[in-house]
């Protein structure tokens, strides 16, 4: 999202102005007396070089708003605004946060404006096509993964839901009980089931939720917008997310050793549900994540129902084709590598494609603020544009 300077470069020029201005009082009346004299020219010598560099910086940085002012606003002056967002080229110079040239000082009423609030300060929620984001997670997640990303879309002014599917998060089905991919997305199924006519949502699904927003999509393309895979299986007609893992054969050993197979029906049944080595979840899922939410992970996460992972996708071009797809790529993935996620794009091309560089499999951990500018980004293009390269942003 890029760096963003804090404002108070200039109250704290001005503490360490008051200090040399009001030096601590000597304990000693006679030190006190012998040293008034000078400490009132030093007073004065201060006040008038602060005065001057204050001055100098105030006319500087007017004379930098009201440029910014000319080009945004066509030579009309807005006082009361010392921060906008340059519009036009799609650069990566122009892209960039411009930072308040403001140099006074905050005063108490003036509104600290965070990353995310910068990045949308311009968008109108009114005029999307939706504003509605349905957030689905990933094999052995639930809905308690979002916290950072829901946070963010919320103060944007969208509205978000973000489910559990069966038995996952504090779903209380028991994952062995789960025996096919239907009976897994049914909780996604009736949220969209009951939208009402004419209104539609973004899906985002994650990892193992991919597969489960196709599903939704063959079911109800007139109601989703738009489709977002966020290192997730993207799967063709006839394919399951076995399949897909089965891609990475040879190239991920870490994925191997951190799957446990849980045999509820016994071991002469096939498996029931995936669970994962909680010792290796922070290689394999959480590279890059903050401690904390590797934490949270460790203590939420559920087993993956083993009979949807095995499903393959019945999908069409009629229905699942028609809903517009984006993926986002994360660059040092373990659980599925980048190859293996271009190898679904290649497949199965989207609309377009972004990065999150630096990204673990867990973007709305590792990256929230790039997650949520993606999604925003995303969002915001129009119903009627339709592109058809993918574009690695």
């Amino acid at each position: 999202m890029g760096n963003f300077m804090s404002c108070s470069s200039s109250s704290s020029q001005s503490k360490q102005v008051k200090k040399k201005l009001f030096p601590k009082r000597s304990s000693s009346c006679k030190d006190n007396n012998n040293n008034n004299q000078s400490s009132r020219w030093s007073r004065n010598r201060f006040s008038k070089k602060d005065d001057s560099l204050l001055n100098q910086e105030d006319a500087i940085a007017a004379a930098i708003l009201f440029q910014q002012q000319q080009l945004q606003n066509g030579g009309a002056f807005d006082r009361s605004t010392s921060l906008r967002y340059t519009s036009g080229n799609n650069s990566k110079k122009q892209q960039a946060l411009p930072r308040s040239s403001s140099s006074r000082a905050r005063s108490v009423s003036d509104t600290i404006l965070q990353p995310h609030q910068l990045l949308n300060q311009e968008l109108k929620i009114d005029e999307l096509e939706t504003s509605h984001f349905v957030l689905v997670h990933g094999g052995g997640y639930g809905a308690w993964c979002w916290y950072k990303t829901m946070s963010l879309l919320e103060e944007a002014g969208f509205k978000v839901d973000a489910i559990d599917l069966t038995g996952s998060g504090i779903h209380s089905c028991d994952t062995n009980t789960i025996k096919s991919l239907a009976q897994y997305v049914s909780p996604l199924v009736l949220l969209l089931q009951n939208l009402q006519d004419g209104h539609k949502v973004i899906l985002v699904g994650h990892d193992f939720g991919g597969a489960c927003i196709s599903y939704a999509m063959e079911l109800f393309p007139h109601k989703i917008a738009k489709a977002i895979f966020i290192a997730a299986s993207m799967l063709t007609d006839g394919q399951s997310t076995l399949d897909m893992f089965n891609q990475q054969s040879g190239s991920n050993d870490l994925m191997r050793q951190a799957q446990v197979f849980l045999y509820a029906n016994g071991n002469d049944h096939p498996p029931t549900a995936i669970d994962l080595d909680k010792s290796l979840l922070k290689d394999l899922l959480f590279n890059q994540s903050p401690a904390k939410d590797v934490a949270l992970a460790s203590v939420s996460m559920r087993p993956i129902p083993f009979a949807p992972v095995l499903e393959k996708l019945s999908l069409s071009e009629k229905n699942y084709g028609a809903v517009r797809r984006f993926y986002i790529e994360t660059t040092e993935d373990d659980a599925i590598p980048l190859s293996v996620q271009q190898n679904m794009i290649t497949s199965n091309p989207p609309e377009r494609v972004f990065r999150i560089k630096g990204s673990d499999h867990s973007p709305f951990f590792s990256k929230p603020q790039s997650l949520h500018k993606h999604l925003v980004g995303i969002s915001s293009f129009p119903a009627t544009e339709k592109c058809g390269d993918s574009v690695i942003g």
